[in-house]
């Protein structure tokens, strides 16, 4: 028997009508540049606008793409940073019925040149600063037909045009297409850190979902009253959908742009009154040593309204999450996800008989947390059984839900599906715990597990110990090669300013929480971690940098 219930399409139009009608006076705000300063570095203007005039402008960005000839499922690429502009396009583009396409700022020129080739994109909306990069594209990308500069034009190139003045010169979209809701809205690609980046296509009916379900208390508690700052790129999975939750609930929007210093943040914070932001651990521990910092100087921010720090990208030391609660009175949320999960898939938040700053609390909000509604995680072993949601037992993290994707842009990474009891899920690659009351906690990413003597040491946990050591800003832990156990940990750490430490000192520090066996064999005192295009460690370069540790000598700067 059928329901009497209306078969209404999940499209993001609905997004943007609710913007443009219910939200229209909400503030969008931005950090735009605005020349430098005597040092040479970047100024920032604040822009102002609302989502009446971001979605008025929406709606002729979609009639100028129309009027270029484009056709529906065509790619529309974004080289940009976060701004109203860049929010223009969220909404535009699909809802016009094209593709919109965010392309990694971070990545080498002839990396995205070769994911614009790969994804077919037939339009480029790039930011002025990366203005540079255009010759040099249009070289590489012969499927490239228009580039439209977001911003004041540097300097008139040939073969790209001013984005505001072709985009007021339309009349805006008078008529949304007939959508369906499981056609493509947005593409993303994966930062390839394996192989060459793989691309996922989110439908229009992935998204309305995982906008309505990130926004409720225990996920990211997004609504009307909120100010929300998403620091995360808004290349990187849709900046982990916040612009498209902010716009259906109503949320105040703030970008930052190219300014994430921890100064420029905290002051914009402070004065637009911002509630939620988020963003990667590396963006958290530059404001946590700008807020230490001004409350020593006996001048704190104030950041009362500030009420969830949401981090996600990689682990959040539990060491961090303490110091914002206890010297700031900030909360840090722990989300997780990933390209293929859209991203939204677990959120650390507390059943209500644990205190928040109690120590069960501080272990739970270091967990990657709970699935969100609609979300399945597993963990399997090596020959796909299921284990025990135990805590204890570490496997395989498997995924499924309906903003989970199935499979890859051009039919690529088979491999990472499996069938299990007759379901289809994704394997993330990570290794991974489930308790039993649904808490994941990642112990390491697959090829960062260290084997040792046969068992396996999770390098992440080894991380956050080794951090909350006063003298440590960062720290890396690889396996290095050895005779006996096949592998060791060995543990690369950068020091706070005018701190020093040993080998010794830091193992001693750490070994109450691990067996012997996991503590690390060596220290590697360095000034500098190579981070990646998304705010991680790139153990891939470690790895290979360190390669033969204990059969040569590696410089070093003494700790």
């Amino acid at each position: 028997m059928r329901s009497n219930m209306m078969s209404v399409p999940l499209t993001v139009p609905f997004i943007l009508e609710r913007a443009r009608t219910i939200y229209a006076g909400r503030e969008v705000v931005s950090l735009l540049p605005a020349g430098k300063d005597a040092q040479g570095q970047p100024v920032a203007q604040t822009h102002r606008t609302t989502y009446g005039e971001v979605a008025d402008r929406a709606l002729r960005l979609g009639a100028a793409l129309q009027a270029l000839g484009l056709q529906p499922g065509d790619r529309v690429a974004t080289l940009a940073v976060n701004s109203f502009r860049h929010l223009e396009a969220y909404l535009g583009v699909p809802s016009a019925g094209f593709v919109l396409h965010t392309v990694n700022i971070r990545l080498h020129p002839e990396q995205v040149a070769w994911i614009l080739n790969h994804a077919g994109d037939r339009v480029l909306l790039i930011e002025n600063v990366f203005a540079a990069m255009i010759p040099a594209i249009k070289a590489a990308c012969p499927k490239l037909e228009h580039i439209f500069v977001l911003g004041a034009l540097p300097q008139a190139l040939p073969g790209m045009g001013d984005y505001d003045t072709w985009v007021m010169g339309q009349e805006p979209l008078a008529q949304y297409p007939e959508l369906d809701e499981n056609a493509a809205a947005a593409m993303c690609y994966t930062s390839g850190t394996t192989g060459n980046p793989k691309g996922v296509l989110y439908s229009h009916r992935s998204t309305v979902l995982h906008s309505l379900v990130s926004a409720p208390k225990d996920a990211l508690n997004v609504g009307e009253a909120d100010a929300v700052l998403p620091i995360v790129p808004m290349f990187h999975v849709n900046a982990w959908g916040l612009p498209y939750t902010c716009a259906m609930y109503g949320a105040k929007q703030l970008f930052s742009g190219i300014f994430t210093d921890g100064k420029t943040l905290a002051r914009l914070m402070q004065d637009e009154g911002v509630t939620i932001t988020a963003g990667v651990p590396t963006i958290w521990m530059g404001l946590l040593n700008e807020l230490d910092r001004a409350k020593a100087d006996g001048q704190p921010y104030d950041l009362s309204k500030l009420s969830r720090i949401i981090s996600g990208g990689s682990a959040a030391p539990e060491a961090m999450i303490r110091a914002f609660q206890e010297r700031h009175d900030l909360s840090v949320l722990q989300a997780w996800g990933m390209t293929e999960t859209h991203p939204l898939g677990t959120a650390a938040s507390l059943p209500p008989e644990v205190d928040l700053r109690s120590d069960e609390g501080y272990v739970l909000r270091a967990k990657q947390g709970r699935p969100v509604p609609l979300i399945e995680l597993e963990i399997v072993d090596d020959d796909n059984n299921v284990l025990p949601h135990d805590g204890v037992s570490m496997g395989r993290l498997l995924c499924r839900g309906p903003w989970v994707t199935d499979s890859y842009f051009g039919g690529e990474g088979a491999s990472n599906f499996l069938t299990l009891n007759g379901q289809l899920w994704f394997d993330t690659g990570d290794i991974a715990t489930l308790d039993g009351r649904g808490y994941m906690h990642i112990q390491d990413r697959s090829k960062d597990l260290i084997k040792s003597g046969g068992e396996w040491i999770g390098s992440v946990e080894l991380e956050n110990a080794i951090m909350a050591h006063p003298a440590v800003a960062q720290c890396a832990v690889i396996a290095m090669d050895d005779p006996k156990w096949d592998e060791r940990p060995l543990a690369i750490v950068v020091l706070r300013p005018g701190e020093v430490t040993t080998h010794e000192q830091l193992v001693e520090f750490i070994a109450p929480r691990f067996a012997k066996w996991w503590l690390p064999d060596a220290t590697v005192f360095t000034d500098a971690l190579p981070i990646g295009a998304t705010g991680k460690f790139l153990k891939r370069e470690l790895r290979e940098e360190y390669r033969g540790y204990g059969q040569k000598d590696f410089p070093q700067r003494q700790g």
